[in-house]
């Protein structure tokens, strides 16, 4: 059954729901339910073989567990005789028996419902008399593996994630990344490595620090083991929201990976897996929120641990934390000398120029272009996320560049690679279809120049070409007959006051002597300027736009007359019309 049809199915629900729940609210329950039912049909086959190894093991003074997993052929058991449709033999004690169908799975299955508070919607289900109604619902849907793939699934959840967020009105795209925008950066930093990835036996450790419901994972994953079957990834991944966290978990738990690396909580305030590295990256934090509420912890951070911690290259302004995001990826990338990393981060437009020389900001992109860790910044079009229609770009990040991208910069303008949707979801009303997403990749693996019809799609830059100096020009103050003041103490002695209404700035590129830029630009226009050498700072902004520019000369002005005509003609033969 395709994605969009089963989560309609699962839709129809909400009709039992309405009225006894506001429309905001069933998400509480239809969320735990379809996470119920796919576990339910995922353990289905093993099922008897489980309870038969229970049986045996109480027989003995014995931990039955490793012997139950082993059986069970997953990291999670139930051990209830009873499943789903069981539970429809007894409406009278569906509460009860459901409780207990529930309490009897492992530990980590039981923690996902936990986070559903599951256990608050059975009561409140069994007040209104509904329990067992919906129960019989999600026991007629067939979400067995080999009718639903696990990659079928993650797209029902976000789904239904997304219908959910849209009548609470809460931002959807906090919550999940569209799929063929994960292909796309999945693509982008496994291309350099697939003859590597190829290899019988590898092992890969992915991280995404704002997982939502594991989607860049799944197809992280999918990736792989289209390359190499026999390759393994290693998964691992924190969240914030609760409903979005269970969900990656249960998809976790059924791909066979260690639920342990599934860390809930705030990625920023309270890093869930402190001390890791890992070979690849991938993220999609929330767009320019400001992190206000949790400033103290992350500024305690900065000022004990520096460049110890997270957050050593400075911190961007509390207003939007975009920038944020990126230094915790930075902090977790495995040393160069042990192989390296590389990380895909989806951004908004801000951390390429926000900020001044010597904020925050600035120093963030100084740390990463001084230390040459940019390979890649790709620009996206406008409407491909569900809650914003912004411009956002991908950043590619590594410390393990290869031969002929270092001290470079790839920029990739792939703002006309689109194709519009049939049906708008949310802000998203543009794709990226497969043709796109190849080409797009293509070029970032060619690393040229690209030119198409007149227009750049692809330029490369000197990690130098985004950095300035910003320079302080003082002019003299002067008294009331004209003559400049001079200062009587100190180092001032002898020397010019200046005349700080009078102060100004100048941007001068790195590339450029700083005195030829003064000589050339300022003191034909102030010839008793000079420079405050003190004062000057380092800057570096990435002006993506300006790079892709083309000027298009405004049309002929007989055009524009003729076309005026034209139009005035029209009018004027509308109103002749009214007047007869």
């Amino acid at each position: 059954m395709a994605e969009q049809n089963l989560s309609s199915f699962i839709w129809a629900v909400a009709d039992l729901l309405r009225g006894d729940y506001k429309q905001s609210e069933y998400g509480k329950v239809i969320l735990p339910f379809t996470v119920l039912r796919r576990l339910d049909c995922v353990l289905e086959p093993t099922k008897a073989g489980v309870l038969a190894e229970k049986a045996k093991r109480e027989k003995g003074d014995i931990n039955p567990e490793p012997f139950l997993l082993k059986k069970a052929g997953l990291l999670f058991y139930n051990t209830s005789p009873l499943d789903l449709k069981k539970l429809m033999g007894d409406q009278d004690h569906i509460g009860e028996n459901l409780r207990a169908y529930l309490q009897a799975f492992s530990p980590a299955v039981r923690d996902i419902f936990e986070r559903f508070e599951f256990h608050t919607q059975i009561d409140r289900l069994a007040k209104a008399g509904l329990l067992y109604l919906v129960t019989e619902k999600f026991a007629n849907i067939d979400l067995h593996p080999d009718a639903v793939s696990n990659a079928q699934m993650g797209a029902v959840f976000e789904e239904l994630i997304r219908k959910f967020a849209e009548l609470s009105n809460e931002t959807a795209g906090e919550h999940f990344t569209p799929r063929e925008v994960i292909r796309l950066m999945v693509n982008l930093i496994f291309i350099e490595d697939d003859a590597a990835l190829t290899k019988p036996g590898v092992v890969r450790a992915l991280y995404d620090p704002t997982a939502g419901t594991g989607g860049m994972l799944s197809v992280a994953e999918e990736h792989l083991s289209s390359l190499n079957p026999d390759a393994r990834l290693v998964m691992y991944g924190q969240e914030l929201n609760p409903e979005s966290y269970a969900i990656c978990k249960a998809d976790m738990l059924i791909k066979g990976q260690d639920i342990a690396n599934i860390i809930f909580g705030n990625t920023l305030s309270a890093d869930g897996l402190p001390g890791a590295v890992f070979d690849y990256m991938l993220s999609n934090p929330p767009f320019g929120v400001e992190w206000k509420k949790i400033e103290r912890e992350i500024r305690k951070e900065a000022e004990d641990m520096g460049f110890n911690g997270r957050f050593g290259p400075g911190l961007p302004r509390v207003s939007d934390g975009s920038l944020l995001f990126l230094m915790p990826l930075l902090s977790k990338m495995r040393p160069a000398k042990d192989g390296g990393s590389r990380f895909g981060i989806v951004l908004n437009g801000s951390p390429l120029f926000t900020g001044g020389a010597g904020s925050g900001e600035s120093e963030i992109r100084r740390y990463v272009l001084e230390n040459d860790l940019v390979e890649a910044i790709i620009g996206l079009p406008t409407d491909m996320f569900y809650n914003t229609g912004i411009s956002t770009y991908i950043w590619i990040v590594s410390n393990r560049k290869p031969a002929a991208r270092k001290g470079t910069v790839q920029l990739i303008d792939a703002s006309g690679f689109w194709q519009k949707m049939r049906k708008s979801l949310g802000s998203k009303r543009k794709e990226l279809s497969p043709e796109h997403i190849e080409d797009i990749t293509r070029i970032f693996g060619d690393f040229k120049d690209v030119t198409r019809d007149g227009v750049p799609i692809s330029r490369i830059f000197k990690n130098g070409d985004f950095g300035y100096r910003t320079i302080t020009v003082e002019r003299p103050e002067r008294d009331a007959a004209g003559a400049v003041v001079v200062g009587t103490k100190g180092k001032a002695k002898g020397k010019p006051v200046a005349d700080a209404s009078l102060r100004d700035t100048e941007n001068v590129p790195l590339s450029e002597e700083v005195e030829a830029y003064f000589r050339r630009e300022v003191l034909p226009h102030a010839p008793d300027a000079w420079i405050d050498h003190d004062k000057t700072k380092v800057g570096y902004e990435i002006p993506f736009n300006r790079h892709f520019y083309v000027f298009k000369p405004p049309r002929a002005l007989a055009e524009i007359d003729a076309e005026l005509k034209v139009v005035t003609d029209r009018i004027l033969s509308m109103i002749g019309g009214l007047s007869t």
